[in-house]
């Protein structure tokens, strides 16, 4: 008896640490907000300094479902720093600087998903290239071709004084390392115009061997030790109507080393209202219909997206939340002078 309740429980976690191993980077439905959680070749890409804070709570209403709080910032460096030449008391000229090669920027986060708990850093690196020559009375470049490597690390810890029921003396759950530290390599590609992006995205280079905890059995036990590697590639277009309204439709497919078995599209339509207000739809295949509302004010972005899941767990769960906040700086080359668009 006690064996086959070994068994269950193993079955149990096998389903819990799968379905989130199989998510190592934490979900996002508002990637088009925020892509630089996805890619770390997009830190800097818009000339500003950018400030974001992400919430997501996955099927609210269930007992240990997951949720995922983010905090990121990101910017480009100065190749030069800006000159101020007084010459006389009444005259300062001041001479801006040339856009920079280099973007930089990072995130921490919070991903928690049953008797999971992962936190965590990103620090990313950027490098820009402008492809193209200035259009008339512009200088701004038309193409962007930009690589990025981010250093990521995160403590894996397992809670067992959640929702979870065992039994003390099990010795499968005894045998697991409560907590341990990882550490490895994302690689990004980004390539953009003024109405075209697309990305690329890898991530766990190593594969999550670089491991830091005392008598770490998990990867033992449930073959999490070597993670798996994650592959991204998005894309999207912006097609003009009228003179306010413009429609933008992206797509994000996700795979993973297991590739056939995993690959999950996102196909998003979203309307623009003078660039300040917009709202779409998102797909999910196999899993959920995806609603968000957006609005700019001054410096300030507001989003909001609501998942209504496909799967047979609607009728245990509310949907998922998704709340982003973003303050962008950078629009005045006067009034802040670090930062200054390619």
């Amino acid at each position: 008896m006690k064996s086959i309740k070994n068994i269950a429980v193993f079955i149990i976690l096998s389903f819990i640490f799968g379905e989130t191993f199989s998510q190592q980077m934490p979900m996002y439905s508002q990637y088009i907000m925020n892509g630089f959680l996805i890619n770390p070749s997009l830190a800097g890409r818009d000339g500003y300094s950018s400030v974001n804070l992400t919430v997501r709570e996955q099927w609210a209403g269930m007992a240990g479902a997951p949720s995922t709080y983010a905090a990121s910032f990101q910017t480009r460096i100065l190749q030069n720093s800006y000159i101020s030449n007084t010459t006389s008391v009444r005259r300062n000229i001041v001479r801006p600087t040339r856009g920079g090669k280099v973007g930089v920027g990072g995130y921490i986060f919070n991903d928690n998903n049953g008797i999971m708990r992962r936190t965590g850093f990103q620090a990313a690196y950027a490098y820009h290239i402008a492809i193209g020559g200035d259009p008339p009375n512009n200088t701004r470049p038309l193409n962007n071709l930009a690589f990025g490597l981010a250093l990521t690390g995160y403590q894996h810890y397992i809670d067992l004084n959640g929702p979870l029921i065992y039994d003390p003396n099990d010795p499968i759950i005894n045998s697991l390392e409560r907590s341990v530290f990882i550490s490895d390599f994302n690689f990004g590609a980004s390539y953009a115009t003024q109405k075209f992006h697309v990305g690329f995205a890898m991530t766990n280079i190593l594969r999550g061997n670089l491991v830091f905890g005392n008598n770490f059995n998990i990867g033992d036990t449930l073959n999490v030790r070597n993670e798996l590697g994650h592959f991204f590639l998005t894309t999207g277009v912006k097609i003009p109507i009228g003179s306010n309204w413009m429609f933008e439709p992206s797509g994000f497919v996700k795979a993973s080393d297991m590739f056939l078995n995993s690959i999950q599209v996102d196909i998003t339509g979203r309307m623009y209202y003078m660039e300040d207000y917009w709202a779409g739809f998102s797909y999910r295949t196999e899993d959920a219909i995806i609603m968000m509302v957006g609005l700019k004010y001054d410096k300030f972005y507001f989003a909001y997206a609501y998942d209504y899941p496909l799967t047979d767990i609607r009728s245990k769960t509310f949907g998922s939340h998704e709340l982003s906040l973003a303050v962008k700086f950078g629009s005045s080359a006067r009034r802040y002078r670090w930062i200054n668009s390619f």
